[in-house]
């Protein structure tokens, strides 16, 4: 859309300020209505709290994290702190105070933003431990704030102090000075080992990505997009932000996961981006309602759902469509899919899917009702997108190719590297790490796959053992792991949960202190296995799987188990020789029992 390639984000910000100026920017809801704010709105606040954050110090290149659910104030703390020049460090609302204080710390964050009186006390039980924070803003007023603690200040107080800035005009001096390579942000994502990493991206890996996405994926100038999944997260705002502010389509901000369904009656969104939770959601509902609806309801819905997958294919092969299928389609659309269409607000045009792997079948479900959804690929080091599948060019099962100016290609032990303009800097502070993901100038993603002839990427593994859940969070197991294995009566852990709605466990309990306490208890056992079967047992377990959920973000506890009867070990072919478990084997020897898990 762009007639020029913008020098960064806030001066593509402000130049979508002059082209659309009084149109709607975004929508968020009050009181139970629906407020519109405009580009000028926006861009006046993002103005003024711009100017109030260089009131209070901030220097170029400073710093700021942001602790804050999806609202409004979320878009503007982030254009104003990239308009002055400095680096938005996200952090998940979800996050627990040490995560929190482990990012902020980790950031060298001179400012930190939070949204509400939860979140503050999150960052001022470990005020103590980050010596570099000179001040603490909160979006939601407090009474008595300066009591709360000398170092916060509102939101509001902010954009006062930037009213009576006596330099305005460095606003504008400020984004001119703002340089493709300079720092926009850092995303702190957890390795396989080791404490969470900051990843580097800059003003031109973000806008590279957003351009180079727009050249094959049709955004309108009618469209409205639906917000939902956090902004934190590297694709919603790519995919769900910037995007949108690129092409001047308004963003409705969900009030809330429970409320999306209602939000989306309401928005009537022609867009969305969504994870394959969301999708598995939908798909689950509609076979519970069909399976309740009795025999002719489900047949009438089969013969749907068969017309609709010979419709896909003709699609899919931009055939047109024969006379009688056409006609059957029409009756399927009335009888069956567009109860779903009404349900997506009955303008939307598609969804983009990421963050997760997305299962074929669910893709081939919503495709043959006539929703189309395109899976992309990509990770938090690359902005995120690396490939995508467009309407023009779709294979399910398939990831996309790759967009334009990025190169994929397969290396020799079958690993996908990435080389491009959105491959980001580095890992704040941690040249090793960085050195190792950035080899020759390709970024080692992690992930095993192929390209087929046609230049479409199929995922097909994951080389290291970091988990993603269904719900596009990323997990390192080990360090879940070794939290759970100071219970002492916890031997040995397996963490399940790549691609699954949760995680789960496969946990070996220490058999001598278990059996010792079940001894001392009057509980008698004569094996392993009839101990492990003891529901005494596993709810002395649970005790310490509790505890330890107790000090993880919600997408990391462990919600069921399974207990073994056996030690994990080389004999059993369990344990390597170094003696690490190995996921694969033991998640194939436990296969049913994890199917039980998911099911129930």
């Amino acid at each position: 859309m762009a007639e020029k390639k913008e020098n960064n984000l806030a001066t593509m910000f402000q130049d979508r300020v002059k082209r659309f100026g009084d149109q709607v920017c975004m929508k968020y809801k009050k009181d139970g209505q629906w407020i519109d704010m405009s580009y000028n709105e926006v861009n006046n606040i993002v103005h003024r709290f711009a100017l109030g954050l260089l009131s209070l110090g901030m220097e170029a290149k400073d710093n700021l994290s942001l602790l804050s659910e999806n609202r409004p104030e979320w878009a503007f703390c982030d254009l104003a702190c990239l308009s002055v020049g400095g680096c938005l460090v996200t952090i998940y609302a979800t996050n627990t105070p040490e995560q929190c204080a482990y990012i902020v710390k980790d950031s060298e964050s001179k400012f930190v933003v939070v949204s509400n009186n939860n979140q503050l006390e999150k960052i001022l039980s470990s005020k103590s431990e980050l010596p570099q924070m000179k001040k603490i803003i909160i979006f939601d007023p407090i009474k008595d704030i300066t009591d709360k603690d000398p170092m916060v200040i509102s939101f509001r107080d902010v954009c006062e102090m930037g009213e009576k800035y006596e330099k305005p005009e460095e606003f504008e001096e400020r984004i001119a000075n703002v340089q493709p390579d300079d720092l926009l942000t850092l995303i702190y994502t957890s390795g396989t080992t080791g404490d969470p990493k900051g990843v580097m991206l800059t003003h031109d890996n973000l806008l590279s990505n957003v351009e180079a996405c727009m050249k094959i994926i049709p955004i309108e100038d009618d469209d409205i997009a639906l917000s939902f999944l956090p902004l934190s997260h590297s694709f919603e705002r790519m995919a769900g932000h910037f995007t949108m502010f690129y092409n001047g389509v308004p963003i409705a901000y969900a009030e809330s996961i429970d409320a999306l369904v209602q939000n989306i009656g309401e928005i009537h969104p022609t867009v969305m981006v969504a994870v394959p939770r969301i999708y598995e959601k939908v798909h689950a509902r509609i076979l519970d309602n069909v399976e309740k609806g009795g025999s002719s309801k489900k047949a009438i819905f089969q013969w749907a759902i068969g017309v609709g997958s010979q419709v896909s294919e003709y699609k899919l092969k931009k055939k047109p469509l024969p006379f009688m299928l056409n006609i059957q389609y029409t009756l399927a659309h009335k009888l069956v899919f567009s109860k779903l269409h009404e349900t997506l607000g009955g303008r939307l045009r598609f969804f983009v899917s990421g963050g997760a792997p997305l299962a074929q079948e669910i893709a081939e479900f919503f495709h043959a009702a006539g929703i189309t959804i395109l899976e992309g690929y990509g990770l938090t080091e690359t902005s995120p997108v690396i490939t995508v599948n467009t309407p023009d060019h779709m294979r399910f099962g398939m990831v996309g190719k790759p967009v334009p100016g990025v190169e994929v290609k397969i290396a020799d032990d079958g690993e996908i590297l990435v080389r491009g303009p959105n491959v980001m800097k580095g890992y704040y502070n941690k040249p090793e790490a960085s050195k190792e993901a950035l080899e020759d100038g390709w970024f080692h993603t992690g992930d095993i796959g192929l390209l087929d002839a046609d230049g479409f990427l199929k995922i097909t593994d994951r080389k290291k053992d970091l988990i993603v859940t269904a719900g596009g969070k990323n997990v390192a197991p080990q360090n879940i792991e070794n939290m759970m294995k100071m219970d002492k009566y916890i031997e040995q852990v397996n963490v399940v949960g790549d691609r699954r709605k949760f995680l789960s466990a496969v946990i070996v309990p220490s058999f001598e202190e278990v059996g010792n306490w079940a001894r001392e208890q009057g509980i008698s056992f004569k094996d392993n296995k009839e101990l492990v079967a003891n529901p005494k047992v596993v709810e002395l377990i649970q005790k310490g799987v509790d505890a330890m959920n107790n000090q993880l973000a919600k997408y990391e506890t462990i919600k069921k188990f399974i207990l073994a009867e056996e030690e994990f070990t080389q004999q059993n072919n369990m344990l390597t020789p170094t003696l690490k478990v190995k996921r694969k084997v033991v998640n194939k020897q436990f296969a049913e029992q994890i199917e039980r898990l998911y099911a129930q």
